[in-house]
């Protein structure tokens, strides 16, 4: 139980495990609320005890995470975006860990709708990934999901940009499927948003009957 660690200095390992196993295990049973309190809690103390940068913004992912949850996706934006920068100041953009921040940061972007945004940030880091991770990665799958999603979900999207889409989507699904496997959450998520990019094509393609 988490209460065993409270008697324990906060610079204490498993006293700092224990709470974020507590937040990630009130995200996971839908408490989201009690999980922010603890997801704020555990960042003032890593800030008071002066923990590293990287674990620092490891503790703000789960509370960006938690915001998302709670459908306050600005709240989310600002964190994910300060996680994204922090990491590359720290690690470059070559770093494993600055490719998912921006993964998280594109992603939070799109659900607020800010697709040119989303689709400016991924415009610089989908290379990178492929150059550091290869085509096949999972992270660099997700960055161009999350692109080819940005190109057909957004009102402005020309024709081009949904015939793109759709071919992104199919190439990766492919990918994916022969990677991960087609029952993995991430190749079913593809499947899904290819889906419905082929439907708006489909519309937009198809002219309009006279009545």
């Amino acid at each position: 139980c988490w209460k065993t660690y409270l008697g324990r200095p906060e610079t204490d390992r498993a006293r700092c495990f224990a709470m974020t196993q507590l937040g990630n295990g009130l995200s996971a049973a839908g408490h989201h609320e009690d999980a922010l309190s603890v997801n704020e809690a555990e960042l003032s103390m890593m800030r008071r005890v002066g923990a590293p940068e990287e674990v620092i913004l490891g503790t703000l992912g789960n509370l960006a995470g938690t915001y998302c949850d709670l459908g306050r996706q600005e709240c989310a934006l600002r964190i994910t975006r300060d996680i994204y920068q922090g990491f590359l100041k720290l690690n470059g953009e070559e770093s494993g860990d600055t490719i998912l921040a921006s993964i998280n940061y594109a992603a939070s972007l799109g659900n607020l709708n800010r697709f040119n945004e989303a689709k400016s940030s991924l415009r610089k880091t989908i290379p990178v990934a492929r150059r550091v991770l290869g085509e096949s990665h999972q992270q660099t799958l997700r960055m161009r999901k999350t692109y080819a999603k940005a190109l057909f979900l957004d009102d402005g999207a020309t024709l081009g940009d949904l015939r793109k889409a759709v071919m992104t989507l199919a190439e990766i699904e492919r990918t994916s499927r022969r990677v991960l496997g087609g029952a993995h959450p991430l190749t079913v998520d593809i499947e899904d948003l290819l889906r419905d990019a082929r439907v708006i094509l489909r519309a937009r393609e198809t002219p309009p009957t006279s009545a």
